[in-house]
């Protein structure tokens, strides 16, 4: 006997998709973004672009209030099956 659960799970690409399309629709530039959040690195925004990170949760935060929108409206996550057997192993399916 199992029981199955939805459990959301982060999107990197797809968020890393919306944060380019949004700073693109407000005209803000991967450099401005850069000097704004003050990183070493134009490369942190470009990850970010690629799904190879998401923004930590401080700099999520600044760049929802960069762009003029929500967290939520940056992030994208994708539901899983989560199945729990009886003696409580966890059964990741897709």
């Amino acid at each position: 006997m199992k029981t199955t659960y939805l459990k959301p799970l982060l999107d990197l690409e797809a968020t890393g998709t919306k944060i380019k399309t949004i700073m693109k629709l407000r005209g803000v530039t991967p450099r401005q973004l850069q000097l704004i959040m003050d990183f070493p690195y134009v490369q942190t925004i470009y990850n970010w672009f690629a799904g190879k990170n998401m923004p930590t949760l401080d700099n999520l935060v600044v760049l929802a209030q960069i762009l003029g929108v929500t967290m939520d409206e940056i992030v994208v996550t994708k539901m899983i099956e989560v199945d729990i057997a009886d003696e409580g192993r966890e059964v990741l399916s897709a």
